[in-house]
């Protein structure tokens, strides 16, 4: 076997140069070098952002939708939305291991893992699309995927639906970033609470902030906002469109007496929502923007514009400990678990 880059350089076909994520071509070729895992895939959980413009863009039919990603995948070897820059994650069955990592790792040939890296930059094939779920963004498809040396990767859990398991491992660097930057008495402002990772934030936020903290959830929709009052996590549920900043504004000013976010997470999955996330915060405050909608440019300037001193995260997707936080949240709260289970299946 040939030896490649631990951080997958050697796919890289255009930009030569480039790391295999930004990268606009990769090389989706199966065959496996010394210091690569070769996966059978099963299942493909698309990100929220990139599913969105995509089902929008073939208006919502199934079969669009499925040749969309494959043109994706054939133009670019990955499954790297150009308009979102997002990508997803997968589940599958390893096939081989190569000669480099055997031993070295705790993977072997049968084992069936998720990746904790994106679609973005994971050389993957896609010889057929066996179903696929509108809703939820994830396709059970025939194909093959490489893992890099360094590309992150969790067990399959025994007590969860495979289903499940993918949704919450999908983003569970939310809910473990929220454990580090909520503190006991905290004000939070979750916006798009009722999706994946936002509900996953909210169980955490209310835990990070305690009895004294105050937690408020922010959805569009009365049927969202009504489920999110039935979990009981957040202190007020506020109805906005989170697009719309002066309305978030003024909500949140009324909510929070004037005082705002010491913790302001954004989750929601479209653009235009920055300066909601900004102007929800107190001077001095934090947002994390966890969403992949997100526009740096429209964050860093639309703060300056308003002269609001925050500290603005990027929603990385891995910290230490997420996927294993993650999962015992869903396993420990059973209103979050049964919530998942509605969705993605018991």
């Amino acid at each position: 076997m040939k030896q490649g880059h631990r951080y997958g350089l050697h796919r890289v076909l255009e930009p030569q140069g480039a790391m295999p994520q930004p990268a606009w071509r990769i090389d989706n070729t199966m065959d496996v070098y010394a210091n690569e895992i070769l996966i059978d895939v099963e299942t493909l959980n698309i990100d929220s952002a990139s599913f969105a413009q995509i089902r929008e863009a073939e208006a919502g039919d199934p079969a669009r939708i499925g040749a969309h990603m494959q043109r994706i995948v054939a133009e670019r070897g990955k499954h790297h939305n150009p308009v979102t820059g997002s990508g997803g994650m997968l589940i599958g069955r390893v096939r081989t291991v190569g000669a480099d990592l055997a031993g070295r790792i705790d993977l072997r040939p049968g084992d069936r893992i998720a990746t904790l890296v994106s679609l973005s930059l994971t050389p993957l094939t896609i010889d057929e699309i066996l179903s696929l779920d509108v809703k939820t963004g994830q396709a059970d498809i025939k194909g093959q995927a490489i893992l890099f040396e360094s590309g992150l990767y969790a067990k399959l859990p025994d007590d969860l639906p495979d289903r499940m398991a993918l949704a919450v491992l999908d983003v569970c660097g939310a809910p473990a970033q929220t454990e580090k930057l909520v503190r006991p008495g905290d004000t939070v402002v979750i916006l798009g609470a009722g999706g994946k990772s936002g509900s996953l934030v909210l169980a955490q936020a209310r835990r990070s902030a305690g009895p004294a903290g105050k937690i408020f959830a922010v959805e569009y929709g009365e049927a969202a906002c009504d489920a999110l009052r039935e979990l009981g996590w957040a202190d007020e549920v506020l109805t906005l469109d989170c697009t719309r900043p002066v309305d978030v504004l003024t909500a949140v000013e009324r909510a929070t007496g004037g005082r705002m976010a010491d913790v302001t997470i954004n989750c929601v999955n479209l653009p235009g929502t920055e300066m909601s996330s900004i102007l929800a915060t107190r001077e001095e405050g934090t947002v994390y923007f966890f969403s992949m909608a997100t526009s740096f440019t429209a964050a860093a300037l639309g703060a300056e514009g308003v002269g609001k001193d925050v500290t603005m995260i990027v929603g990385n997707g891995y910290t230490r400990g997420h996927a294993m936080l993650a999962l015992q949240l869903v396993r420990e709260e059973p209103k979050l678990r049964e919530m998942f289970a509605s969705k993605y299946g018991a």
